[in-house]
């Protein structure tokens, strides 16, 4: 696990004399991602920088990583989980390993197979690899998008790193995106291959650029195909498809079990994360460890669930509870981890079980991506009750559900039915897919209309509200409906929200986090499962369910659902009161002119007397107002 970075010129001279000086300051930029070394290859073309968390081969995996006849050399970030055996395949036909690490099979790939070698590694990375007699640079980024690069091209160079704050170091001059900033209010986060910042974008994950000649090249390599097109399973039993999820979750979870140093899991007390630790249970020689974090919240809490099966598996479990407190001092830590605006709440808890569980080990093990992959949000029930509603005549809609839904008192409680009630109207006029980003995410359309200032507004006059919706919409499957809200939720929330989340949260406090998952292999057989056997009727997670009664307690898998969220709502009502008054007083607001001030004040007047529970508009603008004083001052 490392972070990387990178310079190459993209006209026909060299690089100007200080481009290893400046790739230097690049590493030290994120040097959290790999306080253990750093390394440089450069040639009057390009410089290769890393820094380097040590997880496999301690003593002899230094990077930059050469073949045999060093005309090929790669920094990269992550971990490929087959190594050994590509490694055994790539002996057996001639190829000479100086190390132990996993490394080194990358440039040994790259010569047998070119730029196709990526097709044959199972695992998170993201790569830099200089073909020197080529003059050719490939960046390749994993399958799901676990781990992130960024690409600059500016002053006739191309730049690359894998944080935006490392590229920052490079004299870039720094101007937002308005585009991106009114997709982070109504994401919540901001899609790929979009950033914050102006002339900076993220590589697509299951895509690559190759640069030679002054060219860019951005070439797709993967993505999953779902039931209907895959072809699959027709007339299959329950019973097989059971037995064959969970030998493949056993093997995923095996996978990423390879380490020379010690791990761990992150417990929440859900399924998923229930589920890799029981695997990683019955797979390990010693005791697994175990980090749960919990709230004093009842709603909000998960603790005595995640003791339920620390006890069942014999975990040595740590746990902590987070306060009101903690947040008001992570926010602006979370502006300099993340570099660019992201409105999730649970980066605040994830921050602190990595932080907990990097004291005890190194490498943790996660259960993110089993909603994604099998159905488990009430958005897949939204959007069959949906269906359903939208039969009811649009004048009792509009003129009898809608206000009397708006007149629900708030309630604090973590997804309570006032809460599930407004969203779900918010957005169930729009088609499925739009309608599923207005449930997840903040501001709906009518209320960003009301947000921003005028001369915001005119700035966004061409912009498409759901652009990145409309940008997978030619590969999304166009068979079940399921089917196809499950994938923007891999394409988009989970790409884009959940995993940058886990990785800069985890990589702040230089922890890795691996999620079996999210095996490419796994994520391709999940998707070929019938919709049917994923949202049954009203349960959700059906046959994920039915397999994991093979291994967890029955009060597990029939608990309702809860979430990795924080009780922001109450907070914001009273121990963050005096923080967000701050925070978004009109005198700050107006310091960029960017809101409508008299709108947010209504916003903080009606959450502050109980009136709405407006944490889901008002965070976004804290956070948004947090990054803008760490970055543009």
């Amino acid at each position: 696990m490392c972070g990387i970075c990178g310079v190459l010129s993209l006209n026909a001279g060299p690089l100007p004399p200080d481009s290893r000086a400046v790739t230097k300051s690049m590493c030290d930029a994120i040097v959290h991602r790999g306080p253990d070394d750093e390394g440089y290859y450069n040639d009057e073309r390009v410089v290769l920088g890393m820094r380097r968390l040590s997880i496999i081969d301690l003593v002899s995996g230094h990077q930059p990583m050469a073949n045999e006849d060093r005309t090929v050399w790669t920094v990269y970030n992550g971990e490929i989980f087959n190594f050994p055996d590509l490694r055994r395949e790539l002996e057996a036909r001639g190829h000479q390993f100086a190390t132990r690490a996993d490394t080194e099979v990358i440039v040994h790939l790259y010569e047998e197979a070119g730029e196709d070698f990526v097709h044959k590694l199972n695992g998170m990375f993201a790569i830099a690899l200089w073909d020197a007699k080529q003059r050719k640079l490939v960046l390749v980024r994993d399958r799901l998008g676990i781990k992130p690069l960024h690409i600059l091209e500016w002053n006739g160079r191309l730049y690359f790193a894998s944080e935006i704050k490392a590229l920052l170091r490079t004299g870039f001059p720094r101007e937002m995106d308005y585009g991106a900033l009114s997709q982070f209010f109504t994401f919540e986060y901001i899609p790929a291959p979009r950033t914050i910042f102006k002339g900076i974008r993220k590589l697509l994950p299951g895509h690559m650029a190759v640069i030679k000649d002054g060219r860019v090249e951005n070439r797709k390599y993967w993505d999953v195909r779902y039931a209907a097109e895959a072809g699959a399973g027709a007339g299959r039993s329950e019973e097989s498809w059971a037995d064959e999820i969970f030998e493949r979750l056993k093997a995923s979870v095996r996978r990423r079990l390879i380490s020379d140093v010690p791990l761990g899991v992150f417990l929440s007390g859900g399924i998923d994360s229930s589920a890799v630790t029981a695997l990683m249970a019955e797979t390990s020689s010693g005791p697994v460890k175990s980090f749960s974090i919990g709230f004093k919240e009842k709603s909000f809490d998960e603790l005595p669930w995640a003791r339920v099966v620390a006890d069942r598996f014999r975990t040595e479990h740590t746990e902590f509870v987070v306060g009101s407190d903690q947040v008001r001092e992570l926010v602006p830590v979370l502006a300099r981890s993340l570099d660019e605006p992201l409105a999730d709440a649970s980066c605040i808890p994830t921050y602190i079980i990595s932080k907990l569980a990097r004291r005890h080990v190194t490498v943790a093990l996660a259960g993110d991506g089993g909603d994604e992959l099998f159905a488990g949000y009430d958005t897949h029930k939204a959007y069959r009750v949906a269906r359903l509603y939208r039969r009811v005549p649009a004048f009792l809609r509009k003129g009898l559900v809608r206000p009397m839904v708006r007149l629900l008192p708030a309630s604090k409680k973590r997804l309570s039915f006032e809460f599930k009630a407004k969203k779900f109207i918010s957005g169930v006029e729009y088609r499925p897919e739009i309608a599923n980003i207005i449930w997840w995410g903040a501001y709906a359309p009518e209320d960003k209309a009301r947000l921003f200032s005028a001369d915001l507004h005119a700035a966004l006059a061409r912009e498409n509200l759901f652009g990145p919706v409309e940008a997978w919409q030619a590969t999304a499957p166009s068979g079940d409906s399921l089917d196809r809200i499950c994938y923007f939720d891999l394409k988009l929330y989970l790409q884009d929200d959940l995993l940058v989340k886990v990785d800069r949260m985890s990589m702040a406090n230089s922890l890795e986090i691996r999620a079996p998952f999210l095996d490419y292999t796994f994520v391709e057989f999940a998707a070929t499962i019938p919709a049917s056997l994923k949202l049954k009727g009203s349960t959700s997670k059906y046959i994920l369910k039915k397999v994991l009664r093979r291994l967890l307690p029955e009060e597990i898998l029939t608990k309702k659902k809860i979430g990795f969220d924080i009780p922001l709502g109450d907070w914001l009502q009273r121990e963050l009161k005096d923080f967000a008054l701050d925070m978004l007083s009109p005198a700050n607001l107006r310091r960029h002119g960017l809101f409508d001030p008299a709108y947010v004040e209504g916003l903080l007047r009606e959450h502050l007397r109980g009136r709405h529970n407006h944490r889901q508009l008002l965070w976004p603008l804290v956070i948004f107002q947090s990054w803008r004083d760490a970055y543009l001052g």
